[in-house]
């Protein structure tokens, strides 16, 4: 039922469990939940979830009220609480810890501008080596599952070029250890982030244990050659004399988790999709070999390819094909919480009054399946970010230009601040793939978004789906 509100506020949703609210409708598809509720009541309107005041804000062209009003509306506190919660760290807001994260957040410059360049060509150079290795074994074809495939390829490149080599002789295995409880641990982060007790999760908490102790400095020393983020952030936390070994150790993982836990599953359906359509593929690997050629590169797994950010962003073709699958995977809720009782002032003289405490929330996942933005919009259409040769930013809603329109990494002071490595991983990780090797499905089953992590990041596959490889002739 709807009820009014003080004047000024939006219609209110409330569910019939008092404490769960609409919890249990919007954990099983909160984008059919959103949609029905805004045909009901318009673009505004606040929903009751498990004990939370959240008001939507469903019009695109209203997003950048929210965004640029970092001042009321604040995001850091929230996600400090629920990473210090899953992540098993002390919370950084608590005094004693005064300027922590605003020295973490400083660091970030090391994924941009020139460091972005050195940290990319350290990502390219072992994910070369990690595809020479898969090409060693790769005599004939050879069938992969694909998100294992994706998952063991980036896992280990992210690893090596954040943190460094493992030096034992077995240091792939060393990895793969890491990495197997990698998967345990995300397989529960959804209940994580949804405040569910650890201890209810089976052996979470143990693997949760086992993955922060490779980070303790004991074991971190060993490791060879790891990059200059990761250093900063050591050197930071040695500052902090509150701060625990095991506390240090965890900041650690969690920024490792933050490092793979999208990009991996994004990996994947950028290549499912591309195998998928034959005619994406074939434009992709195209403009790939003629990239190769225009620079005198040669491919094969015993030379080295290097790309130049220029050359990487002018890849237009694969860089559309890449956001076609973000704008189709991608479900992320851009929360902000009101520091105060205001009036957020939105365009169309419309306003909102929002109580202390209250969540304010986009969900851009509507807007990248609108089908006035983007024509069928449950169709990969690769080319969709390219106009006449070159990249397309222009994207119009009822006749009007969209400031937004493609936001797989939240917005504002919620953006991802790994964006532009990410976005240089995949596209080196499917730039080598297909100048290496044919690529192909060997199952035709459909593989479905798993909506479990609605609202959370990149949705990953319900199953899995075999594929082969060869090297090119």
């Amino acid at each position: 039922s709807v009820f009014n509100r003080k004047t000024g506020e939006p219609p209110l949703i409330n569910g019939w469990i008092p404490y769960l609210g609409k919890a249990l409708i919007f954990r099983k598809d909160a984008f059919k939940f959103l949609l029905d509720q805004q045909k009901k009541l318009g673009d505004i309107f606040t929903v009751h979830i498990a004990g939370r005041y959240i008001t939507f804000i469903m019009d695109p062209f209203q997003y950048v009220y929210v965004i640029r009003n970092s001042k009321q509306l604040e995001f850091h506190e929230f996600a400090d609480k629920m990473a210090s919660k899953t992540f098993d760290y002390p919370s950084l807001s608590k005094g004693k810890f005064p300027d922590l994260k605003e020295n973490l957040h400083r660091i970030y410059q090391y994924l941009q501008g020139k460091p972005l360049d050195i940290i990319s060509d350290h990502m390219m150079k072992n994910l070369q080596d990690i595809f020479e290795w898969k090409c060693s074994q790769a005599t004939d074809w050879e069938t992969e599952k694909m998100y294992k495939f994706c998952c063991s390829v980036m896992f280990e490149a992210s690893f090596v070029t954040l943190y460094g080599r493992v030096p034992a002789a077995d240091g792939h295995k060393v990895i793969s250890e890491i990495r197997d409880k990698f998967i345990k641990f995300d397989a529960s982060f959804p209940y994580l982030a949804a405040n569910i007790p650890i201890e209810l999760l089976g052996a979470t908490k143990k693997v949760r244990k086992e993955l922060i102790h490779h980070f303790l400095l004991q074991n971190m020393t060993k490791w060879l050659g790891g990059s200059k983020v990761v250093q900063a952030r050591q050197d930071i936390f040695e500052k902090y004399e509150l701060l625990g070994d095991y506390d240090k150790a965890a900041h650690h993982f969690a920024f490792l988790w933050a490092s793979v836990g999208n990009t991996i599953p994004a990996t994947f359906w950028a290549m499912y999709y591309l195998l998928r359509h034959p005619e994406a593929l074939a434009a992709v690997r195209d403009e790939i070999d003629h990239l190769l050629q225009s620079t005198g590169q040669k491919r094969g797994p015993t030379y080295n390819i290097h790309l130049t950010r220029e050359q990487l962003d002018n890849l237009v073709y694969l860089e559309s094909a890449l956001n076609e699958s973000l704008r189709m995977c991608s479900s992320s809720m851009n929360i902000r919480i009101s520091q105060e009782d205001f009036v957020l002032k939105l365009e169309g003289n419309q306003e909102v009054g929002l109580r202390k405490g209250d969540w304010i929330a986009l969900y851009p996942q509507i807007l990248h399946m609108d089908p006035e933005v983007y024509e069928d919009p449950k169709e990969y259409k690769f080319d969709r970010y390219i106009e006449n040769g070159k990249k397309k930013t222009t994207f119009y809603k009822a006749g009007r230009k969209l400031k937004y329109f493609l936001m797989p990494f939240g917005s504002g002071i919620s953006m991802c601040p790994g964006r532009f490595l990410a976005m240089n991983e995949m596209k080196m990780f499917l730039f080598l793939l297909l100048a290496h090797f044919d690529v192909e499905l060997v199952e035709n089953k459909a593989v479905r978004l798993d909506n479990s992590r609605m609202g959370l990041g990149i949705l990953l596959p319900d199953v899995d789906i075999a594929f082969r490889y060869k090297l090119r002739s």
